[in-house]
């Protein structure tokens, strides 16, 4: 079965000698992220995870957490609060590492790693000779690397997804550009497809509202540049931002045009992410945009509550210019990962130790847990064993209390989540994948201390405000083509061309 999707492991390194030190050596980490606020299984530092014991085995290095901020899930409060107590553990690790220890690397406060990882990391050294622009994507503005990141791991996230089973009641096909998508949006409304006699359907839903952003590529817009919402984007090859352009304006007088006419959610805002449940669950939602593999389960999940229940994958419609994309995809790089703090007497050790699970082997571990407990070696892959497959718990949860999938700096192996991605999920795949749908992502910026200033000064009050006017507009409180001049004008005046010169300042040092 693995074979058959032509995805393979990730080509590494093996130069790498165990146990990396003969007698044991503990370590401190801080590993604060959405799953744990701590290192162990669910924060619970008082166990070690099952794979912290094999790498113990492996390596001889032993994790001894020291984590901060144990009693907030906010990880930006958790690493003030570390840095605020200034004695750092000798691993920072977790979730949105990457703005301040790229912020107080240069300053001292984390070793960088450029050498390190030259003379003593060679499966690390060998993933970035493969992928040199996230090499220039993690470094800092001194032009040295402070972390090692957490890399996804895959092409496609999420993707449209509309009920067959409605189009088969009306006779329509499943729509192929953006008057076609009107189309039936505006027959899920009027026509009945659930059959009840009642005018219940909401024809298009999302559980996160930024997820309605994306009907604006419908009009050549675009509502961010990477895989979170309301990110800056590359435009001709320049910093810009989704929200200060005539096409955003268009887009969205649009989208409040939908939502007007009742082919939105009108509960939009305030539903939140029990959307998708309760609007699949009792037969009224017609179409999302939502992940692949969880959003195809609802098929098997639903098919004895709702007869002839089919939720299917489709692609993007086309735009009106005739454009096919999708906005959505996996980044190669997150801000999350683990970095070498100055406090650590062994840097060399440290930097060995996160080489281990760049190897093969290390990364199996990290991506699969413990072989032989939760995994087998099947002619060459990793297969996971029936019982973590067949136990009705989602496998990423089961893998995060394994030590698995943890946001250590690693290679993730899309072979993971594959296995447990439901057949129409991968037929859905395939079906992006046979064309050129994914659009280049701005990986983002590193910032000197005078970048920093700026951006910190004025981006905060714009977003804010791009964001209050932006739902304002969805919901008809205001018109924004009318009030389009007066917003630019607004921005401007707030210090958006200041943002955006240093944005591009940076970008142009980065990535030169």
């Amino acid at each position: 079965m693995l074979a058959s999707t032509a995805m393979t492991a990730p080509v590494l390194a093996q130069d790498i000698e165990l146990p990396i030190v003969d007698e044991p050596l503990e370590l401190t980490i801080h590993m604060h992220w959405a799953r744990a606020q701590g290192y162990g299984p669910g924060g619970d530092t008082s166990e070690i995870y099952p794979v912290e014991e094999v790498a113990r085995e492996r390596t001889n290095i032993h994790l001894v957490d020291q984590t901060s901020g144990r009693n907030t899930t906010d990880n930006s409060e958790a690493m003030n609060l570390l840095l605020a107590a200034g004695n750092l553990p000798d691993i920072v690790g977790g979730a949105n590492i990457r703005q301040p220890v790229n912020e107080y690397g240069p300053q001292g406060a984390f070793v960088p790693l450029n050498d390190l990882v030259d003379e003593h990391a060679p499966n690390i050294r060998a993933w970035f000779d493969e992928h040199p622009e996230i090499w220039d994507a993690i470094s800092a503005y001194d032009g040295n690397v402070y972390y090692i990141p957490y890399l996804p791991d895959g092409k496609y996230a999420r993707a449209w997804f509309v009920r067959q089973d409605w189009l088969d009641a009306l006779g329509l096909e499943r729509p192929d550009d953006v008057d076609e998508l009107y189309e039936v949006l505006v027959a899920f409304r009027d026509q009945d497809p659930n059959g009840n006699g009642m005018q219940d359907e909401i024809p298009f839903f999302v559980r996160d509202w930024e997820e309605v952003l994306r009907l604006l590529t419908l009009w050549d817009a675009r509502s961010t540049g990477a895989d979170v919402y309301h990110q800056f984007y590359l435009k001709d090859g320049q910093v810009a931002h989704p929200y200060a352009q005539d096409e955003y304006r268009d887009g969205l007088a649009n989208i409040a045009q939908w939502y007007e006419e009742g082919l939105i959610d009108p509960e939009l805002f305030t539903r939140g992410s029990s959307a998708r449940d309760y609007l699949l669950g009792e037969n009224l939602g017609g179409m999302t945009h939502d992940w692949f593999a969880s959003t195809s389960g609802y098929n098997v999940a639903l098919a004895d509550k709702v007869e002839g229940f089919d939720f299917v994958p489709f692609l993007p419609p086309k735009s009106v210019s005739g454009v096919r994309i999708e906005e959505n995809r996996r980044i190669p790089m997150k801000p999350d990962g683990w970095a070498i703090s100055y406090a650590n007497e062994h840097p060399v050790e440290t930097i060995k130790y996160f080489d281990y699970w760049f190897s093969e082997e290390g990364a199996l571990l990290a991506n699969f847990g413990v072989e032989g407990k939760t995994w087998d070696m099947v002619d060459g892959e990793p297969v996971y064993k029936p019982e973590v497959l067949e136990s009705g718990e989602p496998v990423n949860s089961q893998m995060y209390l394994e030590g698995a999938q943890v946001y250590r700096g690693y290679p993730q192996d899309y072979r993971y989540e594959w296995q447990w991605t439901r057949d129409s999920a991968r037929e859905g795949i395939e079906l992006y994948d046979s064309e050129d749908l994914l659009v280049e992502q701005f990986l983002g910026v590193s910032f000197n201390q005078e970048e920093q200033e700026v951006y910190d000064r004025y981006w905060p009050s714009l977003q804010t405000y791009m964001l209050e006017r932006q739902q304002a507009w969805i919901l008809g409180s205001g018109d924004v083509k009318e009030e389009w001049d007066d917003y630019i004008e607004t921005l401007n005046d707030m210090g958006l061309q200041d943002v955006l010169d240093v944005m591009n300042s940076a970008y142009e040092r980065q990535y030169s």
